[in-house]
């Protein structure tokens, strides 16, 4: 699965679309670079029913936000992504490719 994808899947699962995440962790505190992923994982765990996967891809782009590496970029392997950038503002919004 693409990153993108597991990003539009957290979507489809909890109806809030990344920055959303990112605003929502902002309030508790997480996107301070001293908070290790641990308790991001557990909020997302216990509030969203977010396994550990999915609640990774949240915790790159809360303390990374959207670029990601590029070595997956335009491969054909089942975690390619079709731009080292990720949309972070919903799918239903992202521009066509």
């Amino acid at each position: 699965m693409s990153f993108q994808a597991y990003l539009d899947n957290i979507e489809d699962r909890t109806g809030l679309t990344p920055r959303e995440f990112i605003a929502l962790a902002g309030e508790r505190g997480f996107d301070d670079p001293a908070v290790k992923a641990t308790p991001i994982i557990e909020w997302l765990k216990q509030d969203y029913g977010l396994g550990r996967g999915h609640a990774m891809a949240l915790v790159h782009v809360i303390k990374k936000g959207a670029k990601i590496d590029a070595k997956h970029v335009g491969t054909s392997g089942s975690h390619r992504d079709e731009s080292d950038v990720l949309w972070l503002d919903g799918k239903h919004n992202r521009p066509p490719a």
